[in-house]
């Protein structure tokens, strides 16, 4: 049987994914702002952390214009924070990384962030399997 979009379930989950999202993005705000970043500049520094990219691939991730990418990487290239360089696979291309300054912030904006990790530790690693695969599948990418 088909569950309606307006069932009570429906509805608290929904509720309650719109609160983890709302607290995770206060979090963030928070923790970028001690250290003057705005929360679109530190979740790029985070994505660059992981690995460098191009400005295409960054706006991807975020959803978001190319235009808008490019003014954040300018202001953290600016700060010393990020640098581009050619992609070692097509050197046409630049990519967004970070500098070893932009790595250490990144390292401790993911650090400052205990909203998330705390309530995850309680959870056992099956539950968190389950959780990370459930979510996966929200998202269409199980």
């Amino acid at each position: 049987m088909a569950t309606s979009r307006t069932d009570p379930l429906t509805l608290e989950v929904i509720e309650l994914i719109g609160s983890v999202v709302a607290r995770y993005y206060e979090e963030y705000e928070q923790a970028a702002a001690a250290h003057s970043l705005t929360g679109a500049q530190a979740r790029v520094l985070g994505l660059l952390s992981v690995e460098p990219l191009p400005m295409r691939r960054i706006a991807q991730k975020l959803k978001c214009e190319p235009s808008n990418v490019t003014g954040i990487v300018d202001r953290l290239e600016a700060r010393g924070l990020v640098e581009r360089r050619p992609d070692p696979a097509d050197r046409r291309v630049k990519l967004a990384a970070p500098t070893e300054r932009g790595a250490a912030t990144a390292a401790q904006l993911r650090d400052a962030l205990d909203f998330a990790r705390e309530p995850l530790a309680g959870l056992s690693a099956a539950d968190r399997t389950v959780l990370r695969d459930l979510l996966r599948r929200m998202l269409g990418s199980a």
